[in-house]
């Protein structure tokens, strides 16, 4: 594409009169973001690039017949005139496409979407994609415009290798230089503050999972105490543990539920057995509240384990491993492969 490209110049160049180089590819390249909303949009050839700048630039444009032509007006009627300039417009996009792939092609986490808080109340972090820090509210919050350029996996633990964890109201990241180093504020600081033995039981299981993984940063995260409420204080629920799907952004949850702590009912011996029965339903209706708000509020859907299932905690980490080994549908392209194939 480069020599073609190179092949084009001096013929572009002339027909359309742009000074050089540097200005044609500047009046092309240049425009991608503003014809094409980068942020939500998972490109997935260099045709569909092409359509969306299209698109966008014949949105872009005053009418044909306005009495001022705008730039974008002016550009294209420069292209129109030159054939040679069409083909060098179309392969140039082609080949900012394939330039991008990797970002272009993957699916992002919606602005909204784009920010987890964790842990119990008044001991809660915030996992971010972008972390700033906002000096004029005290406050972090994501840089939208490098969401998409993020290098890692998102909501793995690469990812929050490179981001660490933040904390409400202060400005210093807390940040971990090898994969250990955050593995051991998982087990040792946001799920032994839970005191639940079968939380810390699949703490243990995946700390010992992705160390033994072939690349570590690339498994999701098993992210614990997920907050509904974010930062809010006084927010209604939290999650045991949920993980995301770095190529789907799918959510899946799973609660913990023994009966000790989700349904056991004391304090009942004076009570009449319709007030035991309203009691039981309350919690009862509570415990299903929780579930019905994290998925119509996250999207989280969450898978429920009780005591027998929590017998045998092996088990219920094995099922938890598909989720901890996904597979991304849309395998980025061999160049080599493809460029030498008959050579």
């Amino acid at each position: 594409m480069d020599a073609d490209l190179a092949a084009m110049l001096p013929q572009v160049l002339e027909e359309t009169e742009i000074a050089s180089q540097a200005s044609l590819n500047a009046t092309i390249g240049g425009k991608a973001a503003q014809f094409i909303d980068l942020h939500h949009e998972v490109i997935l050839s260099p045709e569909q690039y092409v359509m969306l700048y299209m698109r966008g630039f014949k949105r872009a444009m005053s009418p044909v017949d306005a009495p001022r032509p705008d730039a974008n007006r002016r550009n294209f009627e420069k292209f129109r005139a030159s054939k040679a300039a069409q083909a060098y417009f179309l392969l140039f996009l082609k080949r900012s496409y394939l330039k991008h792939f990797a970002e272009l092609s993957r699916k992002r986490p919606p602005l909204e979407e784009s920010e987890v808080w964790i842990g119990q109340n008044r001991a809660h972090y915030g996992l971010l994609v972008t972390p700033i820090w906002r000096e004029d509210r005290l406050e972090w919050c994501n840089d939208r415009s490098e969401i998409r350029h993020f290098p890692k996996l998102y909501w793995t633990i690469g990812h929050v290798l490179r981001t660490g964890l933040v904390v409400p109201g202060d400005p210093d990241r807390i940040t971990f230089r090898q994969v250990d180093d955050y593995l051991t504020f998982f087990k040792n600081v946001l799920v032994r503050a839970s005191f639940s033995p079968h939380e810390r039981g699949i703490a243990e299981r995946y700390v010992a999972y992705v160390r033994a993984a072939a690349v570590p940063e690339s498994v999701p995260l098993l992210i614990p105490e997920f907050r509904y409420g974010g930062t809010a204080a006084a927010h209604r629920y939290r999650l045991d543990f949920c993980i995301v799907d770095p190529f789907t952004m799918r959510k899946v949850g799973f609660e913990l539920s023994p009966w000790s702590t989700h349904g056991r009912l004391t304090g009942i011996a004076a009570l009449t057995q319709a007030e035991v029965n309203d009691i039981a339903r309350g919690n009862f209706e509570r415990e299903m509240a929780k579930h019905k708000a994290f998925f119509r509020e996250h999207g989280v859907y969450a898978l429920i384990y009780t005591d027998a299932d929590l017998l045998d905690l092996d088990r219920v980490f094995d099922g938890m491993k598909q989720y901890l080994a996904p597979v991304d549908a849309i395998a980025p392209l061999d160049h080599h492969l493809l460029d030498g194939f008959f050579a």
